[in-house]
């Protein structure tokens, strides 16, 4: 199989088909059982956590059915959360992930707890 840049792509099948597990192998959550697996050229196949934990940080982007938000913490933070796997640069965090909210439609839902927002809003937060 290969994506191309760009490309979408729908994976389905019959339950018990693999759905799961080759998502988990393509977000490098889990190591292939054979074969290989490039992520733009290279060979993530036996790549140790620390290289796939920062291959994710960087190329690979999850939006989990069940959002996986901290409850406890505003939008902006949730948003921000990930900015500290990906980037050691901390002075604009916070403007960062305000562009993000914003791309989306949320500028306005920042400051609110996850509780407090609807389904439709926290998956766009996640």
């Amino acid at each position: 199989m290969r994506v191309e840049r760009g490309e979408l792509v729908a994976i389905t099948g019959r339950p018990g088909s693999g759905k799961s597990t080759l998502l988990s192998v393509i977000g490098l959550l889990d190591l292939p059982d054979g074969g290989s697996y490039r992520l733009d050229g290279t060979d993530m196949s036996h790549a140790d956590d620390e290289k796939r934990s920062s291959a994710r940080s960087r190329k690979i982007g999850f939006v989990f059915q069940h959002f996986h938000l901290l409850e406890r913490v505003s939008a902006l933070r949730n948003v921000m959360l990930p900015l500290l796997y990906a980037d050691d640069d901390v002075r604009d965090w916070e403007a960062r992930a305000a562009t993000l909210l914003d791309a989306v439609g949320l500028s306005d839902r920042a400051h609110y707890l996850p509780g407090a927002m609807s389904g439709g809003e926290r998956q766009r937060v996640a």
